[in-house]
C-alpha cells in the first residue's frame, strides 16, 4: 500500500522511531508496519553487538526521554577528575576520558564501567599497565595509549617523576603508566652505573710555555639523582667541563719536565679538584688518569736528541769503566808473572796452545826442548 513501511528489527537490533525528526521511542525486535504518507517518519536500526550508542541526539535523550534511557540503556557521566575503565564480557576494552556521557545499549554485550578518581592518584593500577602498555588492535582501541604516558624504568636505572614541572617522586626499575588527563607527565630516567667519560685533544700551554695535547679519562657514578637533577640541568655537560677545567689549571702551573717525571701527581691533583666541585651535586668521582700527553713534532726533535745524546754519553762512561778495569786486570797478572817464574811458564804454555791450534805445519829444530823453550817466549824486560 502506498505510504506503508515495513520495518523488521532482528534479535541483536534496536531501532530509534523517529517522528518529524524527534525520537518518540525505541523499537524491539519484531516486524513493523507504518503508515507514512508525507514522509514525516525515520527509523534507525541499531547493532546491539556494538554497544556503544553514538548519536547526535544524546545529550536530547538524557535530558527529555530519561524513562527510556534507563530502559534501554546504561548511562555513564564522569567528572572533570574521573576515568572511566570499559570492560566487556568481563575483559578489559576501553577506556573513557574526563567529562565523557556515553550510554551503552543493554544487549548481549555485557559492559561494565570502573570509574576511577584521578585527581589525587594518577597511576595506571599495576594489574591494568600491562593491559595498557601491550594492548592488542582487537582487544583495546589504539587511542587508549595517548591517554597515558607509559614508561619502563630500566634494571641499575631510577626513575624520576614529575608532574607538571614538579619532581614527585623516585621510581624503581619496572614499568609504569600515568594519566595524563589535566597534567603534563613525564619520567626521566638517571644510570646509576659506574659511568666513564673522556676529555680529548686538549690543547694546553704548560708553565714553561710548551703547547701539550692532552687526554683524560674518568670513571665517576650518581649517587643522589635527585640532589643532581635538581641543581644541574644536564649533569655529564657539567662532569665534563669541571675535568676540563681541573686539566687545564694542573697543567697550565707545571713545567713539561715536571709533567714528564711525575705523572701520578698530576692524576692526583685533577682528582681532588673535580671531587671537590662535583661531589656537593650528588655525583662521585671514583678515578681520574691522563691517559696521553702529545707532544709537537719539532719537540718530539728535540727530547730524542736529548735522551740519545745521554744514552751515548751512558756508554762511553761504561765503556771506559770497562776498558779500565781490564787494563787494571792485565797490569795484576803481569805483577803476578814477574814474581813467579812457574806462572810465567804456564803463560807461555797456554799461549803455545793456541798458536799451535792455528799452524798447519810446524819445523821444530833443537829437539822438544826446541820447541817448549824457543818456541814462545814472553819476555817481562823488552
Amino acid at each position: 500500500m502506498f505510504g506503508l513501511k515495513r520495518i523488521v528489527i532482528a534479535q541483536h537490533e534496536r531501532a530509534l522511531y523517529l517522528k518529524d525528526r524527534s525520537i518518540v521511542e525505541i523499537l524491539e525486535p519484531g516486524i513493523y508496519r507504518v503508515f507514512d504518507l508525507l514522509g514525516r517518519v525515520a527509523v534507525e536500526v541499531h547493532n546491539l553487538t556494538v554497544p556503544e550508542f553514538n548519536h547526535p541526539y544524546v545529550d536530547v535523550l538524557v535530558k527529555e526521554n530519561r524513562d527510556l534511557v534507563d530502559k534501554y540503556f546504561q548511562l555513564v557521566e564522569l567528572g572533570e577528575y574521573e576515568v572511566g575503565l570499559v570492560y566487556k564480557n568481563g575483559k578489559l576494552n576501553g577506556v573513557l576520558a574526563p567529562g565523557t556521557r556515553q550510554l551503552y545499549w543493554n544487549g548481549p554485550v555485557d559492559v561494565k564501567v570502573e570509574v576511577l578518581n584521578i585527581k589525587q592518584d594518577f597511576a595506571v593500577a599495576k594489574d591494568k599497565v600491562g593491559l595498557i602498555a601491550h594492548a592488542r588492535m582487537d582487544a583495546m582501541p589504539r587511542e587508549v595509549i595517548n591517554f597515558v604516558t607509559i614508561s619502563e624504568v630500566a634494571d641499575n636505572h631510577v626513575g624520576l617523576l614529575i608532574v607538571d614541572g614538579e619532581f614527585v617522586q623516585t621510581l624503581k626499575p619496572g614499568l609504569y603508566a600515568y594519566w595524563k588527563f589535566n597534567r603534563n607527565v613525564k619520567v626521566e630516567q638517571v644510570e646509576l652505573r659506574m659511568q666513564a667519560m673522556e676529555v680529548q685533544g686538549q690543547e694546553i700551554l704548560t708553565k714553561d710555555k710548551v703547547s701539550l695535547r692532552v687526554n683524560l679519562t674518568a670513571q665517576y657514578q650518581i649517587t643522589d639523582p635527585v640532589m643532581a637533577r635538581s641543581k644541574l640541568v644536564n649533569m655529564a655537560d657539567y662532569v665534563y667541563r669541571e675535568m676540563q677545567f681541573a686539566l687545564r689549571q694542573a697543567v697550565g702551573t707545571r713545567s713539561l719536565d715536571t709533567l714528564l717525571v711525575n705523572k701520578d701527581e698530576l692524576d692526583g691533583v685533577i682528582f681532588v679538584a673535580v671531587h671537590e666541585k662535583i661531589s656537593e651535586f650528588g655525583i662521585d668521582v671514583r678515578s681520574i688518569g691522563v691517559k696521553d700527553v702529545i707532544l709537537p713534532g719539532d719537540m718530539k726533535d728535540i727530547l730524542n736528541q736529548v735522551v740519545e745524546a745521554e744514552k751515548v754519553a751512558q756508554a762511553n762512561v761504561i765503556k771506559r769503566r770497562e776498558e779500565t778495569a781490564a787494563t787494571r786486570s792485565l797490569l795484576n797478572t803481569a805483577r803476578l808473572m814477574e814474581d813467579n817464574p812457574t806462572l810465567m811458564r804456564l803463560k807461555e804454555l797456554e799461549v803455545l796452545e793456541k798458536v799451535t791450534e792455528k799452524v798447519d805445519k810446524l819445523t821444530v829444530f833443537g829437539g822438544l826442548d826446541g820447541v817448549v823453550k824457543d818456541t814462545v817466549r814472553i819476555n817481562l824486560h823488552e
